[in-house]
């Protein structure tokens, strides 16, 4: 028995995405029963290696899944290129696309968050009070708090859905307006099971939503 086949097992087993912390967690408290605990003393270390070392593997060796590391932690996934056969498996509604108006809402606010509805609607010289409400019950943007100026308005920030749709693990991996518009973004906890950044459909539809 090896660190990386716990670990393999570990990450087979979990519902969601799981931290290195969680991992050592795990590992160390494992029960000396029926076999004594080899790994009770590991170290985060070891596991981040062992993590990157089977992500190497599964690489090298074609496999239809990958591992792969999100804002939560790390995670096997589907594949992205068997999508279209896994989706089979979860039929749902096609997501429809965000409008050009949300988009950009969405993206003043994920790069200058956090930051006040006046402040966005000052950038963007519309009122966005619709497009703020349908962003917010997508799960992409929620209120952060209020700012410290006369009147104590409400500050925005995105989500960790945000993060784990577009696959960012921080803000600073955000990417630029193009690629915004070229994602489609379904309502959150509506993605399908098992596969890679389940929240991304495999391709593009034409459809919009009507803001």
């Amino acid at each position: 028995m090896s660190l990386i086949r716990v670990i393999e097992a570990l990450l087979f087993s979990a519902q969601k995405p799981l931290s290195i912390r969680e991992i050592a967690t795990a590992i160390k408290g494992a029960e000396d029963e029926p076999s004594p605990n080899d790994f009770a003393r590991v170290r985060e270390s070891e596991i981040a290696a062992a993590l990157e070392q089977l992500k190497i593997n599964y690489v090298e060796q074609e496999r239809a899944f990958q591992l792969t590391e999100k804002a939560e932690g790390w995670q096997l996934a589907t594949d992205p290129q068997y999508a279209q056969w896994v989706r089979q498996l979860f039929p749902a509604p096609k997501p429809a696309r965000l409008s050009a108006p949300a988009l950009e809402t969405l993206a003043i606010i994920a790069y200058r968050q956090p930051i006040t509805r006046a402040d966005v609607e000052a950038v963007r010289g519309v009122n966005i009070d619709g497009v703020l409400q349908t962003l917010m019950e997508r799960g992409l943007v929620k209120i952060a708090g209020r700012a410290e100026i006369p009147g104590r308005p409400l500050l925005y920030e995105t989500t960790q859905f945000f993060l784990d749709h577009f696959g960012l693990r921080n803000l600073d991996e955000l990417p630029n307006v193009e690629e915004l518009r070229r994602r489609n973004l379904p309502v959150a906890n509506s993605s399908v099971p098992g596969s890679a950044d389940a929240g991304q459909p495999a391709s593009p539809t034409s459809a919009t939503t009507d803001l």
